[in-house]
């Protein structure tokens, strides 16, 4: 027997987490606007190349990547830029074969007389911070590229984006990520949808409007004196990337979006592999917030910088407020509720479909940004089918991001990759493959039956107030379990 006191809290704390969604949904919105707006001038901005050019260094940070990190070193070397400006460092933590394979494509290139090079650490200590902090002491670039592993810039990179540092102010110009994969499953074709959203609308309109945006951790290029001034990289966080981008803003550097740059690379192709970059993006954005939240709020930045820039560092929390507002939501349906309560349900109800109409608009229009050849009614699955899967993964990134909020430490696990292109390749024998088993996974089993049952009860007793919603966490639940599942177990 649920006492009217537990109610009301329930009922309280229900609609202040469809609050927070809605404020989130708020802010995307006007995210769409600025970047409209952005479109206006978008390819005009023209950046001649310098009088002579500064010099470069590239860092490759790797780890274990012997399926693609012979891909990578072909690209890079091939950057189209003036040899002698031009240092290359492969930062190699790897314990296994990528070691060999990387010394004797390095000595291959050196003979070509390219000014590449094989970093390696006593330890991994720091992880990709680690590696790009130590690498900057022996780096002789004014201006520091870094690349992940399995991401292929073309030719011309270097020669778009150094260009682009036309201001001494400019500390960072970050590109946009494109898909090898994207075409190869339901999986990829909905985290491109996903993934086009931040690059487009979340990145091009923070810039436009004057606001901060993230350095993404690769494809773009520091400038040296940026990184030192903010402090160097440091891993205390999962998002080393997110971090140094706020320590240098919030010093005064700019940063420098180049929508019209596009570098491509490889998206996770199995579920556990998902979840091991949902999980360290989600828990380090955390980290970041517990870590300048204070300093942001105090910073003397115009207001609507300061607000975006706290939503940014908070975008994570969206999952917390929406696995409670799911939980919560249950035993909700099953009150006896009098007419108050009703209606405060009902009214919860509507911000929460309030928010997901905001949320079409912006995802609407980043997809006719991003895929202006598909028609228009492909958007109309491949959007709820989004965002149930974004629900279904709620619990696992709420997890992250509360450990990031408290403060626990976990170690970095790096997203395996697999060389996948188009829809070639396959995932399913690569020794780097993560296990999706665990505890986590079987309470996803369990929420998408309950959710489930919350629908077939639902209709039964003619209480339609949930069902979208739970509709959407039951589909969303059943799909993450499904494919945690698959994903383990096939070979």
């Amino acid at each position: 027997m649920i006492t009217e006191g537990l109610e009301i809290l329930l009922l309280l704390l229900y609609g202040l987490c469809l609050l927070f969604i809605f404020c989130y949904s708020l802010l995307q919105l006007n995210l769409t606007v600025l970047f409209l707006r952005s479109r206006k001038s978008a390819g005009k901005a023209f950046y001649p190349p310098p009088a002579e050019w500064p010099a470069v260094t590239v860092q490759l940070p790797i780890y274990n990547e012997r399926f693609v990190v012979e891909r990578l070193l072909e690209a890079v070397t091939a950057l189209e830029f003036p040899r002698e400006k031009l240092q290359i460092q492969v930062l190699d933590d790897s314990t296994d074969e990528t070691v060999e394979i990387v010394a004797q494509k390095v000595a291959a290139y050196q003979a070509q007389g390219i000014n590449i090079s094989q970093v390696r650490r006593r330890n991994r200590e720091g992880y990709k911070a680690g590696a790009l902090k130590y690498g900057l002491y022996q780096a002789t670039g004014e201006f520091i590229a870094i690349f992940d592993a399995d991401f292929v810039p073309e030719p011309d990179f270097l020669k778009q984006t150094i260009p682009a540092f036309h201001k001494p102010e400019i500390g960072v110009v970050q590109t946009r990520w494109g898909h090898l994969n994207e075409e190869s499953s339901l999986l990829t074709r909905l985290q491109a949808f996903g993934l086009d959203a931040h690059f487009s609308i979340e990145q091009s309109g923070r810039n436009f409007g004057g606001h901060f945006i993230n350095f993404n951790g690769t494809a773009g290029v520091w400038r040296r004196q940026c990184i030192e001034s903010a402090g160097g990289w440091e891993s205390d966080t999962l998002t080393e990337d997110l971090d140094l981008s706020y320590r240098a803003q919030l010093k005064g550097w700019e940063f420098l979006y180049l929508e019209n740059k596009v570098v491509p690379a490889e998206l996770p192709a199995d579920l556990p592999a998902l979840k091991s970059q949902q999980y360290r993006w989600t828990k380090g954005a955390a980290e970041t917030s517990r870590k300048h939240f204070k300093k942001l709020w105090q910073a003397s930045i115009p207001a609507a910088t300061r607000w975006h820039g706290l939503f940014h560092l908070l975008n994570s929390s969206v999952f917390i407020s929406l696995f409670l507002a799911s939980l919560l939501s249950l035993p909700l349906l099953f009150l006896q509720t009098n007419s108050e309560s009703s209606a405060f349900i009902l009214r919860s109800t509507g911000i929460f479909l309030t928010g997901f109409l905001l949320l079409s608009v912006y995802y609407f229009v980043s997809f006719r940004f991003a895929q202006p050849a598909l028609p228009k009614r492909v958007f109309l699955f491949r959007f709820p089918l989004f965002l149930s899967v974004s629900m279904g993964l709620s619990l696992h990134n709420a997890l992250a991001v509360s450990q990031g909020f408290l403060g626990l430490k976990t170690p970095f696990v790096r997203t395996p990759k697999y060389s996948l292109t188009g829809i070639s390749g396959s995932w399913k024998t690569n020794p780097y493959r993560l296990s999706g088993l665990s505890l986590i996974t079987l309470l996803e089993g369990m929420l998408a039956i309950a959710f489930w049952f919350s629908v077939f009860y639902g209709l039964m007793h003619e209480q339609y107030r949930f069902l979208f919603f739970h509709g959407m966490l039951a589909v969303g639940y059943s799909l993450v379990f499904y494919y945690s599942l698959r994903h383990s177990f096939t070979r």
